[in-house]
């Protein structure tokens, strides 16, 4: 299972920094990694595979972990370079009622999916 964590941080230079050398010291691979600053604050989600070891590397760090979902972890589906690819996957998971919550790229030409049904989408993006 993976797991999508959400950090926000001051919006200025050395903070990604900052989590890339305490996840990288502390042996965890970031799988898959979303950015943006805004109003003076960085949100970051990034994907990992040992939630609790992220956790305790970022927070010893002095980093505040904001949020901690369950993700989805997804090989590349189809013709993911084909136009129309994301909308036709997006139509089936939002015409079965299922709403997406956080979606980035991940290493490998994956994806990271986090949905308020992440089994049913599962089988939807199949």
């Amino acid at each position: 299972m993976a797991t999508d964590l959400m950090i926000s941080t001051e919006d200025r230079p050395g903070e990604l920094a900052r989590i890339g050398e305490a996840l990288g010291n502390a042996g965890i691979n970031i799988e898959g990694l979303c950015g943006l600053g805004m109003e003076g604050r960085g949100i970051i989600h990034l994907c990992v595979k040992d939630a609790a070891a992220a956790r305790q590397a970022l927070e010893s760090a002095g980093l505040k972990v904001e949020g901690e979902a369950d993700a989805i972890l997804a090989d590349p589906i189809g013709q993911v370079a084909e136009p129309g690819t994301m909308g036709r996957i997006a139509r089936r998971v939002a015409d079965a009622g299922i709403n997406v919550r956080v979606l980035y790229t991940a290493t490998d030409n994956r994806a990271v999916v986090v949905t308020d049904d992440n089994q049913r989408a599962m089988q939807l993006m199949g």
